[in-house]
This record gives C-alpha cells, sequence and structure tokens, in this order.
C-alpha cells in the first residue's frame, strides 16, 4: 500500500508516564515544559480514533498505542519506541496508521511528537482495550501493558499537552499503575502522571 496523502484523524487521547504529576514537559499556564522529573521519560500513549480516513480507507473505531522512553541526557531527547496498532485492523488499515502515528507522512503526528522517534523496536497487531472516560481512564495492552487513572490532579492553572496538541485543552491526572513488559521494556509504576485530552490530526 502507498502512503496515504489526503487523511485525517480525530478521537479521545489518554496518556501515562513515569514523571511526577503536573508532567514538567507540559505547559502550564504560559510556562513552556522543561526535563523529566528523574532524568528518563518512560511513556505509554493512546488513542481512540472515532473519525478517521486515509485517502478512501475509514479508520473509525481503531486504536491506536504507543509505548516508548527518552533521555534528558540526549540533547535531542530522541524516543525508541513499540507501536501497538488494533488487531481489528485489516493490513491496509495497519499501514496506514504506522505510516501516521510514526510520522512517515506529513502531518500533526510528525510536528506535534513523531519527529522525536529515533528507533522503532517493533510494529504489533494487539488487543487494544481503551477507557477514555472522563476520570476513568484505562489502557490495557493484552498481557504487555496497562494504566488506569486513580483521580484528577487539581490545577487551578491550565495544562496542554503537545502530543495531542497544543490547541487541545486536556485535564492532568495520577495513575493508579502503569505498567510495560514488552522487548526492551519493562516498568512498572504507581502513583505517576497522566493526560486526557482530544486530540485531531490531519496531513499537511
Amino acid at each position: 500500500m502507498a502512503l496515504p496523502v489526503s487523511w485525517h484523524t480525530a478521537g479521545s487521547y489518554f496518556e501515562v508516564c513515569n514523571c511526577d504529576a503536573i508532567c514538567p514537559c507540559r505547559n502550564i499556564g504560559k510556562m513552556e515544559g522543561g526535563d523529566s522529573t528523574y532524568g528518563i521519560c518512560d511513556f505509554l500513549l493512546s488513542w481512540h480514533i472515532q473519525k478517521g480516513l486515509a485517502d478512501d480507507l475509514v479508520l473509525d473505531g481503531l486504536k491506536v498505542a504507543l509505548a516508548g522512553m527518552y533521555s534528558d541526557e540526549d540533547p535531542d531527547k530522541l524516543w525508541h519506541v513499540i507501536l501497538y496498532v488494533d488487531d481489528h485492523a485489516t493490513p491496509n488499515q495497519l499501514e496506514a496508521l504506522e505510516a501516521i502515528f510514526l510520522g512517515r507522512v506529513k502531518g500533526t503526528p510528525l510536528r506535534n511528537f513523531a519527529s522525536a522517534i529515533e528507533e522503532v523496536y517493533s510494529v504489533k497487531r494487539a488487543r487494544i482495550e481503551l477507557s477514555h472516560v472522563k476520570n476513568k481512564e484505562y489502557i490495557k495492552i493484552g498481557t504487555l501493558a496497562s494504566a488506569q487513572t486513580s483521580e484528577p490532579f487539581p490545577s487551578e492553572i491550565g495544562v496542554l499537552c503537545a502530543i495531542p496538541g497544543f490547541d487541545q485543552p486536556g485535564q492532568e491526572i495520577i495513575a493508579d499503575h502503569f505498567r510495560v513488559r514488552d522487548g526492551p521494556f519493562d516498568w512498572n509504576f504507581e502513583g505517576r502522571c497522566g493526560y486526557a485530552s482530544k486530540f485531531s490530526y490531519k496531513n499537511d
């Protein structure tokens, strides 16, 4: 399948990482983000596509997740990742989603986050279970990864995350747990940070 030329995806977004809330990489009010809490950021990102189209290929209802890490010691903070794509996706849908969410086509993901991806360990079809219901968010990727919201983190100042986009308001949360055990990734955290929002991505 050729890379999609005209495409768009929109829906809900939920992420967790090993930083303390509020995640220091976020924009807080007028203050721009900085280095991670512990010098290494381990993260798990998820997108539930409510409406999506890649050329004439419908992507409605599909789910995507990305596990990864980067080090603050790397001046470019380049990411090392595993991409998970909904096992309900057809081969053509998988290829389109891989191209979009790994930034292999120009558009919002490449601008917002995917330009930081240096190494892709693997792309996997997986059973992805997501709830992006406010204050009840969770991610479950087979036996490989899971995360769940404990409670919202109160903040009177607006908190914005670059991945869904600084144009998308969101909510900082405390995660009950955040676990990944897959290949080079082996994490188990409790009480760290998360973020829930909407996303709307499109080609340039």
